[in-house]
C-alpha cells in the first residue's frame, strides 16, 4: 500500500499518537484550559517549583530557568477550510435495502466549510449556513458542558459512539429553541437540526475553554436529491473540530498508511454522530463515502448490528453527467413499495434483487481488473452496459420515473453515455457514463433541451478524493497575489461568492481542473 499526501499547509498539526499520549484523556487540551490551541503547558497551567536546601535563591533561580524554557504563546488558529464530496449509489439500488450488496462512490460536487477563529475575548460560536438561509449565535458559557463533561457522559475524540445519550440530546433542547423562530416550519425544522446535530458533537469535542469560531458553509451539491448534502456537512465538521482540537495529524507526504487510515476513520466516527442526530439509524454509507472518497462496497444482511462497509481504494475516476430531475423524492414510500411487491411476488422480485446482486459483483469485478483503462472506450461500455441493466431491473420494481426516463431518453439520443437513476428513484437525480471524446456541441445541445424542461446538469467526476483541507485558506492560483503569499479567502468573500460556479471559482476547483496548490487529502490506496 502507498500513501500519497501532501502538506506544507499543515504546520502545527498534532501528531495523533503524541495527543493520545498526552495525559491519557485530554482531549487534545491541556490542563490549564488555555485558549491557545497552538500553546503549550505544564500541567495544570503552571510550572512546579519546590524550595531546595540552599536558600531562595537558587529555588528562584529554578523558577526563572523554567519559565524561560516555556514555549512563547502562539497567534490564534489561522482561518481554514475543510471539504468533503457528496455521494451517489452507482450499483445496487434497493437490493441493499434487502441484503445484498451496492457500490456508493464520491462526486466531485462538495461542500466548503469556513472555520475562522475569533479572538479571545469574543466568547461565541456561530454557524452559518448561507445556502439555506441559517445564521445562529450562541454564547460559548452558556452552554450545557456541566451535563457534556460529567464523568459518565464524557466521550473523546478517539471513542466509537454507536448511539446518542438520551440525557444529552435533552441538555441540548434549550439551546435549540430560539433557532429560526420566524422560519415556516419545515424550514426551522432543518434549522433544528443542522444546530442539534453541530451542538451534539461540539460539546462532546470541545471544552468550555474552546475559543470563539464561526463556522460558515457553502455547497454544490443539490439539497434532498439523495446525494448525501448533510454528509458532507457532517464530515467537514467533524474534520473541523478534530483539527482544532489537534486530534488529527496531516494530510503529510510521509504519513504511514496505517496512520492516514486512523485520521479518515476517526474523522468518518465523528461524522456518523452527527448524521445519527439527523436522521436517527442512518446506514453510515453516505459518511464513509464522503470521509474516504473513492467508493465503498457496501451491504447490511442483519439491522441489529453494524453494516459490512469494504473501501475500494483504488476505484478509477470516471466522467459523469448527474441530472437533478428537481421533482421531491420520499425514499420510505419508494421503499415501502418495493417491500410491497415482494410480499405480492415474493418469487419473482426475489429473483430481480438477486439480479441486482449480480450486477453489482459483476461491476466490482470488472472495476478491479488490472488491465482496466478509465480511457479505453471497451472498458467503460461494459461498465455502461451494467448501469443500463441495473436501470431496467429497477425501473421493474417500480421506482423510476417519467422524468427520469426522459433523462435516458435525452441522452440516448444524443449518444452521449449510459444512464440509470441513483438512490431510491421516485424522482431525485440520475447518473450517465459519458462516452470517451463527447462532442462539446452534443453536451451543449443536451444541457439546452434540460433546461429548457427544469432540469438542472453537473458535469462532474466520480471516484475522486475524500476529505480535504486547505490550511490556511490560502490559494496558490497562478497569478499576482501569489507573489504575496496566495489569495486568502476570507469569510466577506465567501458569504459573497454566487451559486455553484462562484464558490468553486473562489475555492479553487472552478473549470474541471481539480484543486489547485494548498488542497490536502488523507489518499490512501492499496
Amino acid at each position: 500500500m502507498t500513501t500519497r499526501t501532501a502538506s506544507n499547509g499543515a504546520n502545527g498539526f498534532l501528531r495523533a499518537e503524541d495527543a493520545e499520549r498526552s495525559n491519557g484523556h485530554s482531549n487534545g487540551h491541556t490542563n490549564g484550559g488555555s485558549n491557545n490551541l497552538n500553546g503549550s503547558s505544564t500541567a495544570n497551567g503552571h510550572t512546579n517549583s519546590s524550595s531546595t536546601n540552599n536558600g531562595s535563591n537558587n529555588s528562584m533561580k529554578v523558577v526563572h530557568r523554567r519559565k524561560s524554557d516555556r514555549k512563547k504563546s502562539s497567534p490564534m488558529m489561522p482561518t481554514f477550510m475543510v471539504s468533503a464530496p457528496g455521494k451517489v449509489i452507482v450499483f445496487g439500488e434497493h437490493a441493499v435495502v434487502h441484503g445484498k450488496a451496492a457500490i456508493a462512490a464520491a462526486i466531485s460536487l462538495r461542500s466548503y466549510l469556513l472555520v475562522t477563529t475569533l479572538s479571545k475575548s469574543k466568547r461565541t460560536v456561530t454557524l452559518t449556513f448561507p445556502d439555506i438561509d441559517f445564521n445562529h449565535v450562541w454564547n460559548i458559557d452558556d452552554l450545557p458542558w456541566s451535563t457534556f463533561s460529567h464523568p459518565s457522559k464524557k466521550k473523546y475524540y478517539y471513542d466509537l459512539v454507536t448511539t446518542l445519550d438520551p440525557d444529552l440530546v435533552a441538555a441540548i433542547q434549550p439551546c435549540l429553541a430560539n433557532v429560526s423562530p420566524d422560519k415556516p416550519s419545515e424550514i426551522r425544522k432543518v434549522h433544528q437540526n443542522s444546530a442539534g446535530s453541530f451542538l451534539y458533537m461540539f460539546l462532546s469535542l470541545g471544552s468550555q475553554s474552546f475559543p470563539g469560531c464561526q463556522y460558515t458553509l457553502r455547497s454544490t451539491i443539490p439539497i434532498g436529491a439523495g446525494l448525501g448534502s448533510s454528509a458532507t456537512i457532517a464530515v467537514c465538521m467533524s474534520a473541523a473540530l478534530l483539527l482544532q482540537l489537534r486530534t488529527l495529524s496531516g494530510p503529510h507526504p510521509d504519513q504511514p498508511p496505517d496512520e492516514a487510515r486512523l485520521q479518515i476513520e476517526r474523522i468518518n466516527r465523528w461524522a456518523f454522530v452527527y448524521e445519527m442526530f439527523i436522521h436517527g439509524n442512518p446506514s453510515g454509507v453516505d459518511n464513509t463515502v464522503s470521509t474516504q472518497g473513492k467508493a465503498v462496497m457496501f451491504q447490511r444482511t442483519d439491522y441489529s448490528k453494524p453494516p459490512k462497509v469494504q473501501p475500494l481504494w483504488d476505484f478509477p475516476e470516471l466522467p459523469l453527467l448527474l441530472v437533478d430531475t428537481r421533482t421531491a423524492k420520499s425514499t420510505a414510500h419508494e421503499v415501502a413499495k418495493v417491500e410491497k411487491l415482494k410480499k405480492t411476488h415474493p418469487k419473482l422480485v426475489g429473483s430481480i434483487l438477486d439480479a441486482i446482486d449480480k450486477v453489482t459483483e459483476s461491476a466490482n469485478g470488472l472495476i478491479d481488473e488490472e488491465d482496466f483503462d478509465t480511457e479505453n472506450e471497451e472498458c467503460l461500455r461494459r461498465v455502461g452496459e451494467l448501469m443500463t441493466i441495473n436501470h431496467g431491473l429497477l425501473v421493474s420494481l417500480g421506482v423510476s420515473h417519467p422524468r427520469l426516463e426522459r433523462v435516458r431518453e435525452l441522452v440516448d439520443h444524443e449518444g452521449i453515455g449510459y444512464t440509470k437513476l441513483t438512490g431510491a428513484g421516485g424522482g431525485g437525480c440520475s447518473i450517465t457514463l459519458l462516452r470517451p471524446n463527447v462532442s462539446r456541441q452534443k453536451l451543449d445541445r443536451l444541457e439546452e433541451q434540460l433546461d429548457e424542461e427544469g432540469y438542472q446538469k453537473f458535469e462532474t467526476t466520480l471516484g475522486g478524493d475524500g476529505v480535504g483541507v486547505l490550511w490556511p485558506a490560502v490559494l496558490k492560483n497562478g497569478m499576482d497575489e501569489d507573489e504575496e503569499g496566495g489569495m486568502e479567502i476570507d469569510l466577506e468573500n465567501f458569504l459573497k461568492a454566487e451559486g455553484n460556479e462562484g464558490v468553486e471559482r473562489l475555492v479553487g476547483v472552478h473549470g474541471g481542473v481539480g484543486e489547485r496548490e494548498g488542497w490536502k487529502f488523507w489518499r490512501v490506496e492499496s
